[in-house]
C-alpha cells in the first residue's frame, strides 16, 4: 500500500477553501502536471459527478487520470477516485476551521495490484509530491483576492 498525506492551514474561511477546491476547473491553477479537466456526467461539484482529467505523464506526454466524487460534505471533505490511468488512487481533501482560518489535509491511499505492486515505491514519492503541492494551493488563495476565487 502506498498512503501520503500533507495539511496547511490557509488563512481564508472553510466555506471559500471548500467551494474553491469542490470546482476541479481550479486543479490546474495550483496541481503541477494537471492539464485539464472536464465534468463528463453528473452534477458539477457533487457527489457522482465523473470529471476527464487530463495530466502530464512519462515525455510530458497526456495522460487520461479520470476521476469520480465519491464523498462531498460541505464545508469538511471531498473525497474522489480515480477511474483511469495506470494507478488509481483514492484521495480526499479534509477541512477543519482553526479560527479566520482553515487546516487543509490532502491524502492519498493507492492499493496495486498484480505487477503494479512492485511500484509501490515509485508511486508512493508521487503521491508524497502530490500532496505537497498543497503549499501552492494556500500560497495561491492567500495571494487571491477572496471575491475573485468565491467567483470562478
Amino acid at each position: 500500500m502506498a498512503f501520503a498525506e500533507y495539511d496547511v492551514i490557509i488563512h481564508r474561511d472553510a466555506m471559500s477553501v471548500y467551494n474553491f477546491l469542490l470546482d476541479p476547473g481550479h486543479l490546474p491553477l495550483w496541481r503541477e502536471g494537471v492539464r485539464s479537466v472536464k465534468l463528463l456526467s453528473g452534477g458539477a461539484g457533487a457527489k457522482g459527478a465523473v470529471y476527464r482529467q487530463t495530466v502530464a505523464g512519462p515525455g510530458g506526454r497526456p495522460v487520461a487520470a479520470d476521476f469520480e466524487i465519491i464523498e462531498a460534505r460541505t464545508g469538511a471533505e471531498i473525497q474522489y477516485q480515480v477511474l483511469a490511468g495506470p494507478a488509481r488512487p483514492h484521495g480526499g481533501y479534509y477541512l477543519s476551521t482553526e479560527g479566520p482560518s482553515t487546516r487543509v489535509r490532502f491524502a492519498l491511499n493507492y492499493e496495486p495490484k498484480g505487477f503494479m505492486v512492485r511500484m509501490t515505491n515509485p508511486f508512493r514519492r508521487r503521491m508524497k509530491a502530490e500532496v505537497g503541492q498543497l503549499e501552492r494551493l494556500k500560497s495561491l488563495l492567500e495571494d487571491m483576492p477572496a471575491e475573485e476565487y468565491t467567483s470562478r
